[in-house]
């Protein structure tokens, strides 16, 4: 069951895509899942805007957006990432441009595993989780 890689209307290069895989299966085996299939999917903010608009009825931009095949325990899904998106957003928090890309995987993967973030509650139990899953790809791979 692998985690795969893509990119649709961008350029940009995901790096490190090993040590990214290992990273995420641990989370999801830490979580008490097994990995499946899951594709990011790494776009621009105009593609992923149509995704938006398509499948969710959204009209507005975001970063990610998760669609969860899930079969408990087995974690499968399509994250579909906007690199423009990210890279605002790193400059707007503050923070390095990976950091910020990592966050919102891993926000996606937790998404996928059952987390929801709709409520003030939600919210802070997942930036918790993001945070805590994000030392860990600092300290452990």
């Amino acid at each position: 069951m692998p985690i795969k890689f893509f990119k649709e209307d961008t350029n940009f290069q995901l790096k490190e895509r090993i040590r990214l895989k290992k990273w995420i299966n641990y989370v999801i085996q830490d979580e008490g899942f097994i990995q499946g299939d899951i594709n990011f999917i790494i776009t621009s903010d105009k593609y992923l805007l149509k995704i938006n608009k398509e499948y969710l009825s959204h009209n507005f931009y975001t970063d990610i957006v998760t669609f969860n095949y899930c079969e408990e325990p087995n974690i499968n899904g399509d994250i579909f990432i906007s690199i423009d998106t990210i890279k605002n957003n790193s400059t707007r928090f503050s923070v390095s441009f990976l950091e910020e890309l990592h966050r919102v995987m891993i926000h996606g993967i937790l998404h996928l595993i059952g987390y929801d973030d709709q409520s003030d509650e939600e919210k802070d139990a997942m930036i918790q989780k993001e945070n805590f899953y994000l030392e860990r790809l600092k300290n452990l791979f």
